[in-house]
């Protein structure tokens, strides 16, 4: 295994950056506390790199996330959201310092959106970032939310106003969905317990 940062390396220290067979960074970080989670590694969390914190935070938290941490690095802030399976609901995430809730962040077994905003691009029209789907630089594909209804939740998907790569009906594969995030990242909405293959929504008339 090689290393795109070692722990001693660069301004922050302690974590790591290793390569995976496809080239894709792999962040290693230290836990607040040992032998709280028996698993010697568990999937932590998956960073997106966003134009505007002001449009992409809400349409996570409108899928039920909770910003659970931010930081100013000063040319760049990171945000850390998380799914209800991971919130203490009797804790206002807003109010902890950045050591309170990077503590218990580092001790949710469940995966973390981050989102990084590199400051500055929110007021470029023109600025894009690469989705990893575009033709000729296909690389990241997706994320993923489960849902208990497809056809409900892209209801109110839709009225978010980003769009569809694929509507639930669309294609060969009936009762799954794409949408489309503010920076055209595509988020799978799947059916709790897996896919149907003969899921159709059909209109009575």
């Amino acid at each position: 295994v090689t290393f795109k940062k070692k722990p001693e390396e660069g301004r922050m220290k302690g974590i790591a950056f290793a390569y995976d067979p496809d080239g894709y960074w792999v962040e290693i970080l230290k836990r607040a506390e040992t032998n709280k989670i028996p698993n010697y590694f568990n999937f932590s969390q998956t960073m997106l790199r966003i134009k505007d914190p002001s449009k992409t935070i809400p349409f996570y938290e409108a899928f039920g996330m909770t910003v659970v941490r931010q930081k100013d690095y000063g040319d760049f802030s990171n945000y850390f959201l998380a799914s209800s399976s991971n919130v203490d609901t009797t804790v206002d995430y807003s109010s902890l310092s950045d050591i309170e809730a990077k503590a218990k962040m580092s001790m949710m077994f469940g995966p973390i959106l981050e989102l990084t905003h590199n400051h500055g691009t929110e007021k470029e029209e023109d600025f894009k970032h690469n989705n990893g789907n575009e033709e000729g630089k296909q690389g990241f594909g997706h994320i993923g939310f489960i849902v208990d209804d497809v056809y409900e939740a892209c209801d109110s998907i839709r009225e978010l106003g980003y769009g569809f790569r694929k509507e639930p009906d669309g294609g060969g594969m009936k009762g799954l969905a794409f949408a489309y995030d503010p920076d055209g990242y595509s988020i799978e909405i799947i059916k709790r317990g897996g896919i149907e293959f003969g899921d159709k929504k059909v209109d009575e008339s």
